[in-house]
């Protein structure tokens, strides 16, 4: 998959014949409903930042009105911030701590979906640009995790990420010296981590890689190659180290 960065902030503020309102709209709420912005605006003034038990509740209660989903029991912390929010959906006892970002932006794409009784960390970034992050029960990031999607990324039940650990569905082209490489687009063919992988702190997966059930990659790891299920990984480049059990 490759085209242009068309969805590129900088092209899209770049634009002339839209106005700032609408330009706000593209990039926040991913609707022109002038309803729905003031909805999300009012909630997220009301709501995002209340500390304690209430501020959990006001957010149990208010957020999935804005929400594509979101199930029963499932807890936001602080400082949570939303793009493109109807297109973000939550399952049952997930929870969201403080100062996440879950940015579902794109034009065509379905977004993020995060399956019942997952742990996003605190910090943690899940970013679509035009591509979906799907992650199954039980997943759990740590810390300060980063995940960008411009095509799929998706990650199987109990996977854990340690802090700071990355995971890049995009790739951007670079082959001209002419041409900036910002304005060269991107390439994206997803990542597919499976069930039961344990991703170290401040490992970092690259777009393409698919990695099997149960591997294990060691900290500082740099995965750019597909990996055997049950795998110890370890280095960069990771490269297999022994065999689980």
């Amino acid at each position: 998959m490759s085209k242009e960065l068309d969805i590129q902030i900088q092209k899209e503020q770049a634009k002339t014949g839209k106005s700032n309102f609408a330009k706000y709209q593209d990039l926040v709420t991913g609707s022109r409903s002038f309803w729905f912005l003031i909805k999300f605006e009012m909630i997220t003034l009301l709501a995002s930042r209340i500390p304690g038990t209430v501020g959990i509740f006001l957010r149990s209660l208010f957020y999935p009105m804005i929400l594509g989903k979101v199930g029963r029991g499932v807890i936001f912390g602080v400082d949570v911030w939303f793009r493109h929010p109807k297109k973000i959906k939550i399952d049952d006892n997930s929870i969201i701590d403080d100062g996440v970002l879950l940015d579902a932006k794109g034009s065509g794409n379905k977004g993020i979906t995060i399956a019942k009784n997952c742990y996003i960390g605190r910090a943690s970034i899940l970013s679509c640009k035009d591509g979906d992050i799907t992650l199954h029960d039980y997943v759990n990031l740590s810390t300060w995790c980063n995940i960008s999607s411009n095509s799929k990324v998706e990650l199987g039940e109990k996977t854990l990420l340690g802090p700071y650990a990355s995971v890049f569905a995009t790739e951007h082209n670079f082959d001209k010296t002419s041409k900036p490489i910002l304005d060269q687009g991107w390439s994206s063919k997803g990542v597919v981590i499976g069930n039961d992988c344990w991703i170290g702190a401040k490992a970092t997966v690259l777009d393409g890689v698919t990695i099997g059930d149960g591997a294990v990659i060691g900290t500082a790891a740099l995965v750019n190659s597909d990996l055997p299920p049950n795998v110890i990984a370890v280095g960069m480049p990771a490269k297999p180290l022994k065999q689980r059990g």
